[in-house]
């Protein structure tokens, strides 16, 4: 036996540096000579078998009884072979299976993925680390990779091994004889749907948490953490026409109305089960098509072990979370949006990650993905971890996490959450809590590198694809390219438009008239970035109320108002963003452990704010001069927007033709306006649009029923004006509908 007391001692006990030089064939001890060993805890018996002949070669000794084998062979040269193992079975007798070694095979890993790695220039990390089912050296097997630099010991543990650390040690493959920190092993037994862990020593040997995968593709469901070994199988995509003009439906001068959905609160089955993602497509597409929401923005669906969390932190940056299904049920709800002209965008979270003992938190005994120091590491808001932006490995790993799912699952959209709290060193810190970076400033000038980075991927990797920014504070230039300056983001959420505008319409309307600018303001800036406006989650959570319920006055004026505002919402400059419920003015606030509650459209109130939705899109959609110009001050005019006395706000959309003007005028008062005048660029008759207060929106139905010719009277700085009938609170848009 060619195997050594130490090296026995040290595989028994998982602790052996080398584990791969002695396990396997190999050539051991003073002479030289060919030593096979394997690790089979509940073998009573192994034998070596010659590839080529089939033939018996000789019987492992076993030389320790936790299941170690051995046997120095006469042989000079290496060989092909496999293992037969034999095994007692719980009636007393025996059988046996044929193994490939998994210690007889080279690592997946080659020197340029390793290369590409360490400098963070890997375009797809995920194709190489995590676990992938392959064929290697002719066989059939699974590879697993890992980084760990800093592990003194790396195995992969599962169903295939009765989860002992032992069986399978990972080798640190070596580069110029140096340790990568890369770790892999090709194991032939592993098979599709087996759950897997990678069992981990801290650089002292100490036994660390069974960590998930950091690529898996698929998680065991909830509150179970183990990583599932997935199908490597091409999904049969059917959306090659949406890709072809996806970038056309992405672009500024598209409308974009999206419509966010929590997949685990917006609809359950009857036993107040979640849907699986085939079922959501079936339910979900059919509703955003009624409603004519352009696309669908999910809340994050990667892999996450808190319901209470909504998916911004997660675990899993590359899986679709086990509540819903598979990666396969993924994809067809993907491919379902897009055979419906539907685009996804999903939320992404690269800014904070949560401590869970499963998942990146001192991965390899040290602080590997996150920073050391907890002024730099540690987010006071939500108790979890910050990634260190300035290594390479890890903004790699972030990058690809997000390309992952513009690849493998053909999202539309990366929406990136709490930017803000990425760019400033001083997030919600006090003073001596935070580190100045190396210019004395709170800029914190890696994760700037790093947005920039990402921009710059996306958008040249997957042409026609978007990222938007939820950036809460006035950061210039978020959505400049970035070698403009900017962090190069397609878009970013209005939050000061939100914030303004909710406070406004939370006022009663008698006190409006000295508020007036909290309207007005968002147009100083409209066109500084290329804006979304939200209605989010976050606006119906925490206690805020629902929107309805944020609305003053009796139940008339409550819905009224909310109408209003819907109305000026999808006038005003900037693509629409609306959270699940709102469009139909659920009463009480978002909670994410039940569904919505749909039996409230029985109710007029509530069915006619979804009718005024779906109306409002339908016109959005058809209307270039509501979306051409979203992003630019050619297609904005105030008319007034110093009517405080009446509260009331009016201002012109132009397309870029300038041909086909729409006129809106937002009354937050409840007064009607009876003769009010409004100034209009173009002589001719003037039809409504829409209007707020219609009945089949549960209004008052006071409507300009009759085209509208314009006069010579100039007004408002036009040219020509128009007398019409303004209701209390509502939002009345006109179209031209004939040039005198």
């Amino acid at each position: 036996m060619s195997l050594t007391q130490q090296d026995i001692n040290n595989l028994v006990k998982a602790k052996h540096e080398s584990p791969h030089a002695v396990l396997g064939l190999n050539m051991l001890g003073d002479d030289r000579s060919l030593t096979i060993s394997c690790f089979f805890p509940a073998a009573i018996n192994v034998e070596i078998i010659a590839s080529h002949t089939g033939k018996i070669i000789g019987k492992l000794k076993k030389v320790h009884s936790d299941g170690l084998f051995s046997l120095k062979l006469r042989r000079k040269n290496k060989f092909k072979y496999q293992l037969k193992v034999t095994k007692a079975t719980s009636d007393d007798k025996t059988s046996y299976e044929m193994i490939d070694d998994p210690f007889s095979f080279t690592p997946i890993l080659g020197d340029l993925d390793i290369y590409l790695l360490n400098e963070g220039t890997h375009l797809k990390p995920y194709s190489k680390l995590g676990a992938h089912v392959t064929n290697h050296q002719n066989v059939d097997g699974v590879s697993f990779a890992v980084w760990a630099p800093n592990a003194s010991y790396v195995a992969v543990v599962g169903d295939f091994n009765d989860w002992d650390g032992r069986c399978h040690p990972m080798q640190n493959i070596v580069i110029n004889n140096q340790k990568s920190g890369y770790w892999s092993i090709f194991i032939p037994q592993a098979v599709v749907g087996q759950y897997y862990k990678f069992k981990l020593k801290d650089p002292n040997g100490n036994i660390l948490p069974l960590k998930a995968d950091p690529y898996a593709t698929q998680s065991q469901y909830r509150p179970e953490t183990a990583s599932i070994i997935s199908a490597e199988k091409v999904y049969p995509w059917q959306d090659q026409k949406w890709l072809a003009k996806r970038e056309q439906r992405n672009n500024q001068d598209a409308p974009i109305s999206i419509y966010e959905v929590h997949l685990g609160s917006w609809r359950k089955d009857a036993n107040n089960h979640y849907l699986n993602y085939r079922e959501i497509a079936n339910q979900l597409i059919p509703y955003v098509l009624e409603m004519g929401f352009t696309h669908i923005q999910l809340m994050p669906i990667s892999e996450y072990p808190f319901d209470g969390s909504w998916g911004y932190q997660p675990v899993g940056l590359f899986a679709p979370t086990s509540r819903f299904g598979n990666e396969d049920d993924f994809q067809y709800f993907v491919d379902q949006c897009h055979n419906a002209n539907i685009g996804l965008l999903i939320d992404w979270v690269p800014g904070h990650f949560p401590s869970d003992p499963h998942g990146l938190a001192q991965f390899d005994g040290t602080h590997l993905f996150e920073h050391e120091d907890p002024r730099q590491g540690f987010h006071p808001d939500w108790n979890t971890l910050i990634y260190n932006y300035g290594r390479t490995e890890v903004t790699n790993f972030l990058r690809a996490s997000a390309m992952h799912w513009l690849d493998k699952f053909h999202v539309d959209g990366i929406r990136v959450d709490a930017v803000a709290s990425m760019l400033y060193l001083d997030y919600s810190r006090k003073d001596g809590e935070w580190i100045p970076n190396k210019h004395g400033g709170r800029e914190n000038l890696e994760a700037i590198a790093f947005l920039q980075q990402f921009n710059c991927e996306l958008y040249h990797q997957y042409p026609g694809c978007v990222s938007i920014a939820e950036e809460s504070t006035s950061w210039p230039g978020v959505s400049k390219p970035v070698h403009e300056g900017g962090l190069g983001f397609g878009y970013k959420w209005n939050m000061g438009w939100m914030n303004d505008s909710l406070t406004y319409m939370k006022r009663d309307p008698i006190h409006r008239c000295h508020h007036h600018n909290e309207l007005s303001f968002s147009l100083v800036y409209a066109f500084d970035e290329n804006f979304i406006l939200p209605l989010s989650h976050d606006e119906v959570v925490h206690g805020k109320g629902s929107l309805i319920a944020k609305m003053p006055g009796d139940a008339w004026q409550q819905f009224a108002n909310l109408r209003a505002y819907y109305g000026f919402m999808w006038a005003h400059p900037g693509k629409k963003l609306l959270f699940m419920g709102c469009e139909f003015a659920q009463g009480k606030e978002w909670d994410h452990d039940h569904q919505l509650d749909w039996h409230q459209l029985d109710i007029h109130w509530h069915s006619g704010v979804q009718r005024l939705i779906k109306d409002l899109n339908k016109i959005y959609t058809n209307t270039p001069a509501l979306y051409q110009q979203d992003c630019s001050p050619e297609g904005f005019l105030w008319l007034d927007h110093k009517n405080a006395e009446q509260s009331i706000y009016s201002f012109i959309r132009f397309d870029k033709s300038h041909e086909n003007p729409v006129v809106v005028i937002c009354n937050f008062t409840p007064t009607v306006h009876k003769k009010f005048k409004v100034g209009v660029p173009i002589a001719g008759k003037y039809i409504e649009l829409i209007n707020s207060d219609a009945e089949v929106y549960s209004g008052a139905n006071h409507l300009n029923t009759i085209a509208i010719s314009s006069h010579n009277t100039p007004w408002q700085d036009q040219p020509y004006s128009i007398d019409i009938t303004v209701p209390a609170l509502s939002t009345v848009m006109f179209s031209l509908a004939q040039v005198n």
